[in-house]
């Protein structure tokens, strides 16, 4: 095994060009060790095994700066930067992150988990370097997916005029999560087709220098293509040919799933326990507006490159037929679709924009300018807000109740039930008037007991559930099932029978309601799997003021936690049912 020699990137500088050849089956077997067990990016990763030796072999890492795109591609560099215990020995998986982290070594610079980032930040480095008077190659390495980002090609546009050293590396496997969308990739095609001679060349139009490499999976050929470029005083893009997946037959085979999987059996790629079925979201939101397409034909669905955390499988997909002009994968290009969905609605059609959670955060301003400010009568549903999902400190999503609520004129609805969810997701395509955000459950799909409300037109009217005296407890969406366990454990410890309610809109306040209950309540608890700190519940804080109400916010720290486990995160953000109760009766003392 030569990745037992390789401890650092000197060593590899040190192996024979065959052993450099069998060392790529090595860290394709430390990469499967881990992945196995724990999950991971697996196609983006096989597939940069070569590429990553080939860079290690010829620069000088980290002298020599390496700025991987959104990480999906990084293991590899993880293997060979001293960090390879991380994926052979099961006792020290946790101690190695998904993606960049610079706390783990001076090899890494970021910590990146959004796409279309490493061009701006490695020619935010290459500046700093130049006005240093310093030397050192900077390296960008970007996938091809990743290129659709507008952020990418700001950064392209850039390094173009800064006209210094840096080097490109695009990873061109033909694929991003899903299949690559838009006309960059007709372009793309047309260079792998003519081994990169094509007149027509995106890279060039802007100005840069450009290579071609057919086999990214060359270890020769890499290094001498590296060789040839290192040290160059001026930005080229070296254009290289992967498979997504080199190495596992059944990865190159099916590649979408494949992007990242978890628990499976590397011989085979059968899953080692098969989970039983269960009700999901992105299920019963295909099958909800896969209906309303065939009743109107001007209900889409949009998404930006991720169409499967919605539903829309590779295999649903392929079934849309008629419905296939009612589907748009912008690719990944939040700004984009957030964007392309208030011109659709400002031209009477019906837009629906599925986004994860932790990617709004790219579309801000686009949410408040291209969308708020025009009142636009657009639909997007916010997948993954919430406590118990991602927790890699790139991919948090529970900031959204902070960043969406308080942008004036976006109604945010946060539905408890599925049920209650369809029900909202109805009224917000046919209601045609206002911005409509609405926060999907995270966890177990819960069910309605009673019929739900099918018109929200009356805002910010909250529903009380079950009327009691004393406490009054506010559970917002999927924390609502939360407020009814805190119900019950108070009546059990204390036996105070509190008033349960279901707020539904996060955006806005129930004033009627809210001065109703200092009648006869002492304290109002509010419950939101998110940010406390400028969320739902600060709003009734401040509601209430100076006058005699006291109220709890429950929720999470303003922090950005790192991959802590969830019965951890709960407790220290006193979340457990027994730990509100305790807060309860101490602020009713």
């Amino acid at each position: 095994m030569v990745l037992e020699k390789v401890n650092c990137p000197e060593d590899v500088k040190k192996l024979s060009g065959d052993e450099l050849k069998v060392l790529a089956g090595d860290v394709r077997e430390a990469l499967l060790s881990r992945l196995t067990r724990i999950g991971g990016h697996i196609g983006p990763n096989f597939g940069m095994v070569e590429v990553t030796i080939a860079l290690h072999y010829v620069f000088n890492s980290p002298k020599d700066k390496f700025v991987f795109d959104v990480s999906h591609q990084c293991y590899p560099h993880k293997i060979l930067t001293g960090r390879k215990e991380g994926f052979l020995n099961p006792d020290k998986f946790s101690a190695i992150s998904g993606y960049t982290n610079q706390d783990e070594s001076v090899h890494d610079f970021f910590k990146v988990g959004h796409t279309s980032t490493s061009i701006s930040l490695a020619t935010g480095l290459a500046k700093a370097r130049d006005l240093k008077g310093d030397n050192e190659n900077i390296v960008a390495i970007i996938g091809d997916g990743s290129l659709s980002g507008g952020e990418a090609y700001e950064g392209l546009n850039n390094i173009s005029e800064q006209g210094t050293n840096m080097i490109i590396i695009v990873n061109d496997n033909e694929m991003s999560i899903a299949e690559n969308h838009g006309g960059l990739y007709k372009n793309l095609r047309e260079l792998r087709e003519s081994n990169g001679e094509a007149p027509n060349n995106f890279f060039k139009s802007l100005g840069l220098d450009y290579r071609y490499v057919a086999d990214g999976h060359d270890i020769n050929k890499l290094i001498e293509v590296f060789e040839e470029v290192r040290d160059i005083d001026h930005p080229i893009v070296l254009h290289i040919h992967t498979i997504k997946g080199k190495g596992l037959p059944y990865a190159e085979k099916d590649r979408e799933p494949w992007h990242y999987n978890a628990n499976f059996d590397p011989k085979t790629g059968e899953p080692k326990t098969k989970p039983e079925p269960k009700e999901e979201f992105g299920t019963i939101t295909f099958d909800f507006l896969t209906d309303k397409m065939e009743k109107d034909p001007t209900v889409t669905f949009i998404n930006a490159g991720v169409p499967m955390g919605f539903g829309f499988t590779k295999d649903r997909r392929e079934k849309l037929d008629k419905l296939r002009k009612q589907y748009v994968d912008v690719g990944i290009a939040e700004e984009h679709a957030t964007t392309f969905s208030s011109g659709m609605a400002t031209n009477d059609a019906k837009p629906v924009f599925g986004v994860i959670s932790t990617f709004v955060q790219r579309t801000y301003d686009q949410i408040s300018h291209d969308i708020a400010i025009n009142k636009a009568p657009t639909v997007t549903l916010v997948f993954g807000g919430t406590l118990k999902g991602m927790n890699d400190v790139t991919h948090l999503g529970y900031f959204d109740i902070p960043m969406i609520s308080n942008i004036p004129n976006i109604v945010y609805l946060a539905p408890t039930t599925k049920e209650e969810y369809l029900a909202m997701l109805d009224w917000a395509i046919e209601k045609n008037e206002n911005p409509i955000f609405i926060k999907v459950p995270g966890g177990a799909v819960q069910h309605s007991e009673t019929d739900v409300d099918k018109d929200y037109s009356n805002l910010n009217s909250y529903k009380v559930v079950e009327k009691g005296k004393d406490v009054a407890i506010v559970g917002l969406g999927e924390f609502f099932a939360l407020g009814k366990e805190v119900k019950e454990l108070l009546k059990e410890k204390a036996g105070i029978d509190a008033t349960l309610i279901n707020p539904r809109f996060i955006s806005g306040l129930d004033e009627n309601l809210l001065n109703e209950l200092k009648q006869n309540h002492k304290l109002v608890v509010t419950l939101e799997s998110g940010q406390k700190e400028g969320g739902f519940g600060t709003k009734i804080s401040s509601f209430y003021g100076t006058s005699d109400m006291k109220v709890l916010n429950v929720g999470s720290k303003k922090e950005f936690t790192d991959e802590v486990p969830y019965d951890v995160f709960f407790e220290e953000n006193r979340l457990t049912k027994e730990q509100i109760v305790k807060d309860i009766l101490m602020a009713i003392k």
